[in-house]
């Protein structure tokens, strides 16, 4: 479960966080973050990571919703991309 925490860390301190506790994000953008920690908490590290990974490829859905979330002035995951790939590597999984 460790992986799992250092993962969920990482991405409440640079994008979950900023737009729970602000007073300025839409309340679509408040629940589209909790929604998104909700399904993240439902897999281990390697599905987070996969997760990660098709957020940043780009469904429909989390197109718009990055789209949403850099309009309104927010840190996206591709903001976050190269310190995620530097640290979440599959070395890192396997140690």
């Amino acid at each position: 479960m460790f992986k799992e925490q250092e993962i969920m860390e990482f991405l409440d301190e640079r994008i979950f966080q900023p737009v729970l506790t602000s007073s300025t994000a839409s309340k679509k953008l408040k629940s589209g973050v909790k929604l998104t920690i909700t399904r993240m908490n439902q897999r281990n590290a390697v599905g987070m990571i996969q997760y990660y990974w098709s957020a940043i490829i780009g469904t429909e859905k989390s197109t718009r919703f990055a789209q949403l979330m850099r309009e309104e002035g927010f840190t996206r995951f591709e903001e976050t991309i190269d310190e995620f790939r530097v640290r979440f590597t599959d070395a890192w999984l396997r140690s």
